[in-house]
């Protein structure tokens, strides 16, 4: 089980944010799309991932200023990656030791796509029910 295969099925859409936007336009864009993160863009290269733990952490330093921040000034950065080839168990270890919930997925330098604890978790239950399907219709044939 790969990355590639959880993009296969969710998808390579990537929503993104730029350092140089205010805190408060990636916070609209956050609630528009209903995600929790996004990659910081700088051209081609993500240079920090900006989520909901960035905003907490900016309004309990700065208060409401933080809405008018910069992007670049509260993003968790540098952002950690993985690749399509990358096993999904490998890609949840890494989440569970980093304390992070979502990795872009990185290909020849550039982003192809963006995935979070609960999409890595989805498909591993979607493996593990349809493993005991198989078993039980195996068992059952016996």
């Amino acid at each position: 089980m790969t990355i590639a295969a959880i993009l296969s099925n969710k998808g390579r859409e990537v929503i993104s944010v730029t350092a140089d936007q205010s805190v408060g336009d990636a916070v609209a864009v956050l609630a528009t799309r209903r995600v929790g993160a996004v990659p910081v863009m700088d051209g081609a290269s993500v240079v920090g991932i900006f989520s909901e733990r960035d905003v907490i952490h900016a309004i309990a330093e700065h208060g409401a200023d933080a809405m008018a921040r910069k992007v670049g000034d509260t993003m968790t950065a540098p952002a950690i990656t993985v690749g399509p080839s990358d096993a999904v168990m490998a890609a949840l270890s890494l989440m569970s030791r980093r304390r992070i919930r979502h990795l872009p997925v990185m290909e020849d330098d550039r982003v192809i796509g963006f995935v979070s604890i609960g999409d890595l978790v989805k498909y591993r239950i979607d493996r593990i029910e349809a493993d005991a399907e198989a078993m039980r219709s195996y068992i059952q044939a016996v």
